[in-house]
């Protein structure tokens, strides 16, 4: 696993051992990050079950401004402080440990965040209860791009009645990224 562009392009991060974490491959986090071009720099990324910190790692090389990263597991926090480390990154990030929806409620009035980004684990419909808060969340606005990468099966229909547009979904072999505004 590896930081895909920008100012720390080719440097190697950590990541978890075991299978309680799911590292997004370097093909689809370049993806990802190819749509995203033009909203990343300058912005602040929000990470949520950031596991090893590469997505909100690679925003920062790609020019984010700052990044918070929300994980609750002691090895994915040890991996990200380490590649937070490695990359030079401590004073444009901050960890949170804690769970996603008690974080989102510390951050209330601290930061708007111009894209968040998602990976819950798979099929437990975590999703749906960060969506439906950051719908009426002080967090974001109308221009703030939601993103969540889910299991290639899982149903968005209720997006738009808690308040969201989904206006894109990327579909790849096993999982998918949708992509959702706040409609304000």
């Amino acid at each position: 696993m590896r930081v895909i562009a920008g100012e720390k392009r080719s440097l190697k991060l950590v990541a978890p051992e075991g299978l309680d974490t799911r590292p997004t491959t370097d093909r689809i986090k370049e993806t990802l990050f190819n749509i995203l071009q033009s909203d990343v720099p300058g912005c602040y990324f929000l990470d949520l079950y950031a596991g090893s910190g590469q997505m909100g790692i690679e925003a920062l090389s790609r020019g984010a401004n700052y990044c918070v990263f929300v994980e609750n597991a002691k090895s994915p926090i040890e991996c990200i402080e380490k590649n937070i480390k490695t990359c030079g990154y401590e004073k444009k990030s901050q960890i949170i440990k804690m769970d996603v929806l008690s974080a989102l409620h510390s951050l209330e009035g601290r930061y708007r965040f111009g894209v968040i980004f998602m990976d819950p684990p798979y099929a437990k419909g975590l999703e749906k209860d960060i969506l439906k808060y950051l719908s009426d969340s002080s967090l974001c606005d109308e221009d703030t791009i939601i993103i969540v990468e889910a299991d290639d099966h899982t149903d968005f229909s209720y997006a738009q009645d808690i308040g969201l547009s989904l206006y894109r979904v990327k579909k790849y072999k096993t999982n998918m990224h949708a992509f959702m505004r706040i409609n304000k």
